[in-house]
């Protein structure tokens, strides 16, 4: 106490302590950085929290500074906890923190390797907690060294003997664990990274920066003048903008990987949309290196072909130099990114390098030869006449806008090496805005500056052509001086006014006495109008080849990410990566192949359209990401960037789709038709991934408001739906019963499946996992929910299932159970025979209607989820076409298989466990409907195989009948759910048959028309309907007899001192007495079953009424037994006495 009451005096000084560095004590200042982790030093999170991480660095011992000693020259109290079986490691001036009082060192807070020791500190106190770190929330996959990791639940809320268990246990994600987060240290450290410039402004301007600048601008400024030119760059950026804007939102909405446009399609709305775009991007930049290598190639021909200097043809000649271009591209590639990257910088130098020469050279007054070719200098006319539109046959505005947009196209060249960002997060949204900017104002003032200086339409005058013109007109010239084949820039006649400025207007003058120069007519005028021609050239090289490199980079990188991801089969061979970067190589050669396929096509005029509607449809696909994220109003949709607009996202996305239409309608049309099909097939091959899309977050915001809606909305009898609550323990152990209640509910309505473990909730945990019941369901296509809670006893489990399970109006109305056929066995305990008699009481009483199911080979199967799904793997429902349920890969693990091996045994209509402290002393029956888990299952009574038990419902019915015995008025359920069975297709080949009950002999022919009536006007058909005349006829003999065997051991023995108080599931005389009536059609019941319903497919009766405190459950147990021994499978069922049928409109 008094170290302590020590500490906290000296605490202030403590805190506001500042010594010198060469005393060997930090400051304060100091501390605050290295607060954190002994030995750690702080790296830049890539993270959009902006969390820094920490990466171990080794101190050598001959380094370490000497220990800290307060300023006031005593040692500071500290409280030093030791961690147990471990070696002290050596002192360093990181080794701990003063704080107030006592020393905290940064090691207590976590431990290395992702293991937990018993005692770790907090804030300097003996917990196993842990404070908010980032490595918490990685991916393990994603991992750039080994992770920490906080305690698991279990850890911090077991007993403590159970925690230290399971924290020495603890078993890992993955069984590698370890040495993945090893390997990917040390990929992480030797991997290449480039940051915003380099990856991604460098590349985006290159791609912008295209052919499209030297060889179209000039045309576009021809027809749509320099005004409708801006508008159009502008209408561009617009487009690109908003695209970057919706682009970012989603970059800094989480960590970005490889994969760049398709990644942030995929992550946001699903496979269906990310797959689609994946590949056909992937196929585009790959096509677009043959066209950009097809541009090279037919330049270096143009400059061959003017040297005469040709190798074979001009076809050829193009094959050629782009089969080699395209194999030096792929060696740069292939070599490394670095080297890559170099290149592109390379070839930005000299696209910069011919930018400044035309921009220089429009300063320098124009040549002779220049001027009657269009370029005149700055002019004011020029200017003006310049400005304003002049199409020619065939262009508009559109079609212009058409032309110059693939230059926009350019914007994902970064975000396509995302993977090899150092922070993608930061480093795409930042390069691309400054590409899209700069880009942007160099084509506006290459627009202005083209428009200032050169003739829209200009003459490209000839001197010997006009002089022969002249000549053949009998014009006369005062003065013609010809110097080197120009037209001197004197006046020729000074009263006729002609100049140089004229003849290059007057198109008479041309080739063909048209116009052949100018803005409209020459694609070379940047190069007429430059400093030095050759640079614009090699401008033209640099974009071809550095547009090439960068979509040959791209397409493999993005095809690498759609090949991991696994969506499209046969491809994954693709996804291997080599070295530190995991360069796609196998990808690259595929690219390579495609590259010269295409370049041996030549003519790529085509295919051009639809590759721009290919970056169009993914820009469109990003818009609509951040549009449909921000709409799924997802708690996880959070992104750090918050200058976006979910409509402006919107608008973009309408903005790309217009575009494409108006660039090309039938490309267009192309490119939706291959999405589409893309999409479909994903759609259906349900590819077994999770990655929390925005189309999950709308599933379950629909569902909700749906479920919402729906509350306030009146139950009618016309919307009267059977939703179903069947008691069938785990599913694997009940499939007939599932199958039989899915035939009933699939499309139409609620199937619940619900399983009550007997123990307690502590005891039962890992059983009270939904997940391998699900699996289950989703294995065999059955669409239904599955719910599990843990009682005391069956009955008030059960109690629990139907006053819990539901929401809304999605709740069930039907309890459906099991016959529990060995209900008279002696071996079982009879108190659980009137828990699954109440059971039917409770669910009356909840106004729920009771259906009870016999099959004469019983219900329960004797395996285990793993094993059913290899028996039933060729056995499953037919899948709809709306069926969204992805493909399930079963793994299990030693530790479930083990938990398997516990015995699986059957209870009341449910599983029934008990915890290992309890006993059981029943059994199961062959119908699975009760007993304890100790008692081993036998074969049914028939020995009829397993597979048949399991699948009796799961296939098409043999042809036969569906006997409704509907006896007792109970609102129509009873006739309702065997019309709806007659309806599905496994029971399409089963007509309805109905039996009713007679009260007059005389008077069966009007029962017979009055039923006749009644079902015509529920409008439910039937193949025969019986009145049964004779039902109240006294039964056999024999029959009484056998009754009188089944009341064996449930007659209540007062002569052994049994109470009714004590037995209450024991008959008295009086009640075998009163309910003596009823007994006797219960009996007469059976034979008449077994005269008109002994070879039907499938008896529904309607279920005998017990009354409370009047029928004690052995009775009524003997009544069903009578109802349904050795019969086709029978459905005991009664509704709740609210109408279910109508026939109103």
């Amino acid at each position: 106490m008094a170290d302590l009451h020590e500490a906290r005096l000296s605490k202030d000084n403590d805190i506001n302590e500042v010594t010198s560095k060469e005393t060997g004590v930090r400051t304060i200042q100091e501390l605050e950085l290295d607060n954190t982790v002994r030995g750690m030093t702080s790296t830049p999170s890539t993270s959009r929290f902006h969390v820094a991480r920490v990466d171990d660095e080794k101190v050598e011992e001959d380094e370490l500074p000497p220990d800290p000693e307060p300023a006031t020259g005593k040692p500071a109290k500290q409280i030093d906890f030791q961690f147990p079986d471990s070696p002290k490691s050596p002192k360093s001036p990181y080794d701990s923190v003063h704080f107030f009082g006592g020393t905290v060192s940064p090691n207590d807070t976590y431990g290395y390797n992702n293991s937990y020791e018993t005692h770790m500190k907090t804030f300097g106190k003996n917990t196993v907690e842990a404070i908010p770190h980032v490595d918490h929330y990685r991916n393990l996959l994603s991992a750039t060294a080994a992770l920490k990791s906080r305690p698991t639940l279990a850890e911090l809320h077991e007993e403590k003997e159970e925690e230290n268990i399971r924290a020495k246990q603890r078993e890992p994600l993955l069984a590698s664990d370890e040495n993945l987060a090893d390997e990917s240290t040390n990929k992480a450290n030797s991997a290449i990274k480039f940051g915003w410039i380099k990856g991604v402004l460098v590349r985006c301007l290159l791609n912008i920066w295209g052919v499209m600048l030297f060889m179209r601008m000039s045309w576009v400024v021809g027809q749509a003048g320099i005004g409708l030119s801006t508008v159009i760059v502008l209408l561009a950026t617009v487009v690109t903008v908003i695209t970057s804007i919706s682009m970012t939102a989603i970059c800094t909405n989480g960590e970005v990987k490889g994969g760049g446009a398709y990644y942030m399609i995929s992550r946001s709305l699903g496979p269906e949309f990310g797959g689609a775009i994946g590949l056909i991007f992937s196929v585009a930049n790959a096509v677009a290196v043959a066209m950009y290598v097809v541009g090279f190639s037919e330049t270096v021909r143009d400059i061959l072909k003017a040297n005469d200097a040709l190798m074979v043809d001009e076809v050829n000649d193009i094959r050629i130099i782009g089969v080699l271009t395209v194999t030096l591209l792929l060696a740069i590639a292939i070599i490394g990114m670095e080297w890559e990257a170099r290149a592109q910088v390379v070839l930005l130098g000299a696209l910069l390098i011919a930018i400044i020469n035309f921009v220089i050279g429009t300063f320098i007054p124009p040549s002779d030869e220049k001027m009657l070719n269009g370029v005149v200098g700055y002019q004011g006319t020029v200017f003006v006449d310049n400005f304003g539109p002049k199409y020619t046959e065939g262009e508009n505005f559109f079609s212009v806008f058409a032309i110059f947009f693939p230059a926009a196209t350019g914007i994902l060249a970064g975000a396509n090496i995302s993977g090899d960002l150092k922070n993608a997060q930061r480093d795409i949204p930042q390069g691309t805005f400054l590409a899209i900017i700069i880009s942007s104002i160099t084509y506006i003032v290459c627009a202005w500056l083209l428009g200032s200086c050169i003739l829209r339409e200009a003459s490209g005058y000839v001197p010997v052509a006009v002089l022969a013109s002249n000549a053949t007109q009998n014009m006369t010239l005062e003065f013609v001086s010809v110097t080197q084949g120009l037209v001197n820039s004197t006046i020729l006649n000074p009263n006729a006014g002609v100049s140089i400025m004229s003849l290059a207007q007057n198109c008479s003058l041309g080739k063909g006495g048209v116009c052949t120069r100018g803005l409209l007519y020459d694609f070379q005028a940047m190069e007429l109008v430059s400093g030095w021609g050759p640079l614009l050239t090699v401008g033209i090289f640099s974009a071809t080849l550095s547009s090439a490199l960068a979509s040959l980079v791209s397409a493999p990188k993005v095809f690498q990410a759609v090949c991991k991801d696994r969506i499209f089969p046969k491809i994954h061979v693709f996804a291997k990566g080599y070295g530190a970067s995991e360069n796609p190589r196998r990808a690259y050669i595929l690219a390579y192949f495609i590259g010269v396929a295409f370049i041996c096509i030549g003519d790529l005029n085509a295919i051009a359209p639809i590759i721009s509607n290919f970056f169009l449809m993914s820009y469109a696909l990003i818009n609509y990401s951040c549009f449909d994220a921000s709409l799924a109003n997802s708690p996880g949709w959070r992104p750090a960037f918050r200058y976006y607009s979910m409509w402006l996202s919107l608008l973009g996305a309408l903005l790309c789709i217009a575009v494409m239409f108006i660039m090309n309608w039938w490309t267009a049309l192309i490119t939706f038709v291959i999405i589409c099909a893309l999409f479909v097939y994903v759609h259906y091959s349900k590819p077994d991934v999770n990655w929390g899309s925005s189309t999950q977050a709308h599933v379950y915001k629909n569902a909700l408001n749906t479920t919402l809606k729906l509350v306030s909305v009146e139950d009618h009898i016309k919307n009267f739906r059977p939703q179903v609550l069947v008691l069938t323990g785990v599913p694997w152990a009940r499939p007939g019963l599932v199958d039989f209640v899915y035939g009933l509910t699939h499309k139409i309505s609620l199937m619940v499946c619900g399983n009550i473990i007997v123990g307690s909730q502590t005891d039962n945990l890992k059983h009270l996992r939904p997940k391998e019941a699900y699996h289950w369901l989703h294995n065999r296509r059955v669409k239904g929910f599955y719910s599990v809670t843990t009682a005391e006893n069956f009955r008030t489990g059960a109690q629990s299932l139907m006053q819990n399970v539901g929401v809304g109006k999605l709740k069930p109305n039907i309890l459906l159970m099991g016959f529990m056929s060995r209900w008279n066995n002696p071996e079982v305990n009879q108190a659980l025979v009137e828990e699954y008699f109440h059971v039917v009481h409770d669910a009356f009483d909840l106004e729920y209607g009771v259906g009870i199911l016999r099959l004469r080979e019983g219900l329960y199967c004797e395996t285990d989820a793993k094993e059913s799904l290899i028996e039933d793997n060729s056995v499953h429902h037919k899948a709809d076409p709306d069926d969204r349920h992805p493909k399930v890969r079963f793994k299990f693990t030693r530790k479930h298989e083990e938990e398997d091996k516990r015995p699986s045994s059957p209870s009341s209509p449910t599983m029934l466990r008990r915890s290992s402290s309890s006993s059981g002393d029943s059994v199961a029956d062959d119908n699975g409907n009760n007993g304890i888990m100790h008692i081993e299952r036998e074969i049914g009574p028939s020995g009829i195989k397993q597979e048949q038990v399991r699948n009796r419902f799961a296939k098409k019915q043999k042809k036969g009948t569906i006997d409704v015995w509907w006896l007792f008025d109970d609102g129509g359920l009873t006739l309702l759910l065997p019309y709806i069975l007659s309806t599905k297709q496994y029971w399409r080949n089963c007509p309805l048959r109905v039996f009713a009950a007679g009260t007059k002999r005389g008077e069966i022919d009007r029962e017979q028309r009055q039923m006749a009536t009644l079902l015509s006007r529920f409008r439910i058909q039937c193949e025969k309907m019986t009145i049964l005349s004779d039902i109240g006829k006294s039964p056999s003999e024999e029959s009484m007899k056998n009754f009188e065997k089944l009341l064996e051991g449930w007659m209540l023995d007062e002569e052994k001192g049994e109470t009714s108080e004590k037995f209450p599931w024991k008959i008295t005389e009086e009640q075998k007495l009163l309910l003596k009536d009823k007994t006797k059609r219960n009996i007469r019941l059976r034979e008449l079953l077994l005269q008109h319903s002994k070879d039907a497919a499938l008896i529904v009766m309607t279920l005998p009424m017990p009354r409370k405190s009047t029928c004690p459950a052995g009775l009524f147990m003997a009544w069903l037994e009578t109802l349904t021994k050795d019969l086709p499978p029978i459905l005991l069922l009664r509704g709740n006495q609210s109408s279910v049928l109508t026939f109103y409109s």
